[in-house]
């Protein structure tokens, strides 16, 4: 072992940021099942959950932070490298015109669409296998949520869905 015990922590280490928001968020959340009341073990209450789930996040944090300060970590710069950018904004804008679409085409007439767009354009499947599954799952979603389960979904203009 080296006499060298000087750790330095760089500011730019992505790992000690990531540590420091969960950490936050984790004072958080522990804060916010105090407000809520915890209760006893054989009377929960409330902020029972929330409360004992933010001190587990803050122990992740921890152990993340840790790590990040003692082995070092990667850079925002290099996480970002070599990043592809087009897909994950094909999927947002997908997203946002199916939430723009929903209340007014309906359910159905909003997801078979999008289905369809996002299994051409992400990962592109061929016609004969990604028309009948974006007609078929966005059915069968359909049926489960609206039959199944009685969740009211978006029925449109048209009165489909």
């Amino acid at each position: 072992m080296s006499g060298d015990s000087n750790v330095k922590v760089r500011l730019d280490n992505s790992e000690l940021w990531s540590g420091l928001i969960g950490l936050g968020l984790g004072i958080f959340v522990i804060r916010s099942g105090l407000k809520l009341k915890l209760g006893t073990i054989h009377d929960p209450g409330p902020g029972f959950v929330l409360f004992y789930t933010g001190i587990l996040i803050c122990a992740f944090a921890a152990t993340i932070m840790v790590a990040a300060i003692t082995e070092g970590g990667p850079t925002f710069g290099s996480r970002w490298k070599d990043t592809r950018w087009a897909k994950p904004v094909i999927v947002i804008a997908c997203l946002t015109g199916f939430a723009i679409a929903l209340d007014p085409l309906g359910f159905l007439l909003a997801a078979i669409p999008l289905t369809l767009l996002l299994m051409r354009l992400i990962d592109p499947v061929r016609w004969s296998l990604a028309v009948p599954i974006s007609i078929l799952v966005p059915v069968g979603m359909w049926w489960l949520l609206k039959q199944a389960l009685g969740i009211q979904l978006p029925s449109g203009m048209f009165g489909i869905g």
